[in-house]
């Protein structure tokens, strides 16, 4: 492994990029140490010992101003990525010691080819081709190394973590907005972006949206650029009509998606408008159709209990936590088990506070909407036929009482 090492220049003072023919050797080496540091439980615990992840952080320094190193990049990631996934310490490391976050911020900046219009928001050139191969292969490693580095980074604790989770999320707004070689490695890239994004604290998320110009034509909704948005639901769709791999593919997304609808009303209030319409075909079940809303509703008694669970928190924080909301637009029997989780079912309203804008019914759901009595308990009469419990009830004593008479 030091041989290897030496080999890619990773521990000696000389510049191992100062000579162009040097990197293919150099390139070798790192997928060597990939493969021994993937299947070695010995080198991961050396890698620690030598302090790897510091020269493999200051290998990507080195690559900032330099021509023809992407191949170094993109495998010096991937290295980095295998570190902070099979060593935990390496990872505390690399988030505390060694500036991590940043150095593989601007890795991931540098692959995207960033160029900023001012703080937080990203050019956008809609003229710009897709990424080349190389190009987003390296941005996933990038992301996938800093999913790891971010982890239980829920909670910002100073102005410089906020900062640099803004900066961080913009950057991936961007990435969501850019398309790949491929459709495969243009879905990829996003769902990394997306599992990153999960790692970001939601009070940093607002600036997936932005002011829009009035040049921008992208979606807007109150004057804002939802384009990011937008390409995170088509994400969630495409993954539901996958049909298969929920767990590991939808509930990420979904779970994105419910944390920012449940702090950033106009994020809420834009996927409303398009999963959960006003109500006008009202003559099927809510789980009976192809729009987004039936699908969600279908996962809710789906078998797997995570993908149930948070496809029910989602369409609840659309609903703004209401219950006679969720009801009219997934069913009872829909709705059931999370309103039974939360001590629901006699109606109500969730803990979190919502802005008190109205959810008007159409004139096709207020005729079709139920009567107060929304559920009637039944009982069965002494001759076998069903009427109202009470009714029941009082017939049952009255024929006891009858018979006791006689007798």
């Amino acid at each position: 492994m030091q041989i290897l090492m030496r080999l890619a220049k990773l521990d000696t003072a000389e510049d191992p990029l100062e000579r162009v023919s040097e990197f293919p050797v150099i390139v070798e080496a790192l997928k060597c140490l990939c493969n021994i540091v993937f299947n070695s439980a010995v080198a991961q615990k050396l890698s620690l010992e030598l302090n790897l992840a510091a020269m493999l952080c200051n290998l990507l320094e080195k690559c900032k101003d330099q021509e023809f190193v992407d191949d170094i990049k993109c495998f010096d990631l991937r290295l980095l990525f295998l570190l902070s996934l099979l060593h935990t310490d390496i990872r505390s490391q690399l988030r505390q010691e060694l500036q991590g976050v940043q150095v593989l911020t601007w890795a991931l900046e540098s692959s995207l080819s960033v160029r900023w219009m001012e703080e937080y928001k990203v050019a956008e050139d809609r003229d710009r081709p897709p990424l080349s191969l190389q190009e987003t292969d390296c941005a996933i490693e990038a992301l996938k190394a800093l999913f790891n580095v971010t982890l239980d980074s829920w909670n910002v604790h100073s102005e410089t973590e906020s900062h640099q989770f803004r900066y961080m999320a913009a950057i991936l707004r961007h990435c969501l907005l850019t398309t790949g070689p491929t459709e495969d490695k243009t879905e990829e890239l996003h769902s990394n972006a997306i599992n990153l994004l999960s790692n970001v604290p939601v009070s940093c998320l607002d600036v997936l949206i932005s002011p829009s110009s009035q040049e921008e034509t992208d979606i807007k909704y109150n004057g804002m650029n939802m384009g990011a948005i937008q390409i995170l639901l088509d994400f969630m769709e495409k993954r539901i009509d996958k049909g298969s791999s929920y767990r590991e593919g939808l509930t990420p997304v979904l779970s994105l998606l419910t944390g920012c609808c449940r702090t950033h009303r106009n994020i809420r209030k834009f996927i409303k408008a398009q999963v959960l319409p006003p109500l006008r075909d009202v003559s099927n079940r809510p789980e009976v159709g192809t729009t987004v809303r039936n699908k969600l509703v279908r996962l809710m008694t789906h078998v797997d209990l995570g993908v149930k669970q948070i496809a029910a928190e989602f369409l609840f924080v659309l609903c703004k936590e209401r219950v006679d909301s969720l009801l009219k637009y997934t069913g009872y029997g829909n709705a059931a088990g999370l309103l039974a989780a939360r001590g629901l079912l006699a109606g109500g309203r969730g803990e979190h506070w919502y802005s008190d804008d109205e959810d008007t019914d159409t004139e096709e759901y207020k005729s079709a909407k139920p009567k107060d009595e929304l559920i009637k308990p039944m009982g069965v009469r002494p001759d076998g036929t069903m009427a109202p419990l009470e009714e029941a009830v009082n017939q049952y004593h009255t024929n006891k009482q009858d018979s006791s008479d006689s007798d």
